[in-house]
């Protein structure tokens, strides 16, 4: 389907060669200050024709805010976001309408609605992804003013290209301008140059090449994530693989935390100076239990080699007649680079959706006053004497900040 979320829902709208793209938002909180800029600068990281390393299809990808504010605010009704197609090139498709591309979506889509947009592949093309980076760019501002929440992605692969610092190491400290230094947005300047040239060589040979998008999530409370469906880590996962060409997603140590002994493996729990509880490690990835735990959110995404190559393939035509065919167009020959804004928002929008189910939760919770079995129950827990309900710490009966671990 073309929905994500439940209280901050996007449904997106869209082909590669119609008159436009975009999406409409609902459940963005009124109030927030919102213009055109704070949605371009995330969908400028993403258009086409960057640099040598992605396709020359020429579009500014402007976006105009149709509906849901007024004189710079939201209105808490929903957004309408609209970004038109201005370098199409249909003609461009002409022969891969009857030669369904190799590892690509056409013949699947072909198979389940009987018919496809037959020029840049509809909704498989990456242009899909422009509703997603424009609603995620919203998200991400509330989130950074709610909550202090920073999102950022880094290529931390190319093909055999690998930065040597883990995900972890580096995203305690990255930032997007370090990211953003060159087109290739790796911030390892040793590594970034290698994965140029593999581009550059994948290019020139009428080829394609994958890679890894790592991301980390700053500043997320405590909380956030629903069992057992709805884990923290399952909604990312579920984002993360919707996007385009992505093959793969891992969370914290991932794969190569089946290596290790649980001994090792384990995160053990630490004090703050804030008398909050923090975790010495971070091989959870800051997710337990489905449920963010209050450090960084780290996990990274596959993407494979793009399926439209210039470079001849033997293939079949939809009726089953033996060809060859060596697609024409403009091409990404690694889409890693622009992936890194759509990684970004994509965890924006989860983040988002999260957060108001506990915000939600949290509205719901009835006055500490009026749970007095509340004290006897966390006086068993902890085994101390449960206080009188009059002489609870904050009003509400509940356990000053500081002596909880951070939450929403």
């Amino acid at each position: 389907m073309s929905h994500h979320g439940r209280f901050f829902r996007v449904s997106t709208a869209g082909e590669s060669h119609c008159k436009g793209v975009g999406c409409i938002i609902d459940g963005v909180p009124p109030q927030l200050e919102l213009t055109e800029e704070d949605i371009q600068t995330q969908l400028t990281r993403r258009r086409p024709g960057q640099s040598e390393f992605t396709t020359k299809r020429d579009e500014a990808d402007k976006v105009t805010i149709m509906s849901g504010t007024e004189k710079g605010v939201t209105l808490g009704t929903p957004i309408n976001l609209f970004v038109a197609n201005k370098d199409q090139r249909p003609g461009d498709y002409g022969e891969m309408s009857q030669v369904p591309r190799p590892s690509h979506a056409d013949f699947t889509y072909q198979e389940k609605y009987g018919v496809r947009a037959s020029s840049g592949g509809g909704r498989s093309s990456a242009r899909e992804t422009i509703g997603r980076v424009a609603a995620g760019a919203i998200a991400e501002k509330w989130l950074r003013l709610r909550f202090g929440v920073e999102v950022v992605a880094w290529v931390s692969g190319v093909g055999e290209v690998e930065m040597a610092a883990s995900a972890e190491e580096t995203g305690r400290t990255v930032t997007r301008a370090q990211v953003d230094e060159t087109f290739v947005r790796c911030p390892d300047a040793a590594a970034r140059a290698r994965m140029g040239q593999a581009i550059e060589e994948a290019r020139d040979a009428a080829d394609s090449v994958g890679g890894v998008v790592s991301c980390v999530c700053r500043g997320v409370p405590s909380g956030w994530g629903e069992p057992c469906f709805d884990k923290l880590e399952a909604l990312l996962a579920h984002a993360m693989l919707s996007i385009p060409a992505t093959k793969g997603f891992e969370v914290g140590s991932g794969f190569a935390g089946t290596r290790l002994r649980g001994h090792v493996h384990n995160d053990a729990f630490v004090a703050r100076a804030d008398g909050s509880l923090g975790t010495a490690t971070n091989n959870s990835g800051g997710i337990q239990g489905g449920i963010s735990n209050g450090e960084n959110i780290v996990f990274r995404v596959a993407f494979k080699p793009p399926a439209t190559i210039g470079q001849a393939q033997a293939t079949v035509d939809f009726a089953g007649a033996p060809t060859e065919l060596a697609a024409k167009g403009r091409h990404d020959p690694c889409v890693v680079p622009r992936a890194v804004p759509i990684v970004e928002t994509m965890a924006a929008l989860v983040l988002a959706d999260a957060a108001m189910a506990q915000l939600a939760r949290q509205a719901c919770i009835l006055p500490r006053a009026a749970l007095p079995a509340m004290d006897k129950v966390e006086s068993e827990v902890n085994g101390k004497q449960a206080p009188s309900s009059a002489t609870t710490q904050n009003g509400t009966g509940d356990e000053p900040a500081s002596k909880r671990p951070r939450k929403a």
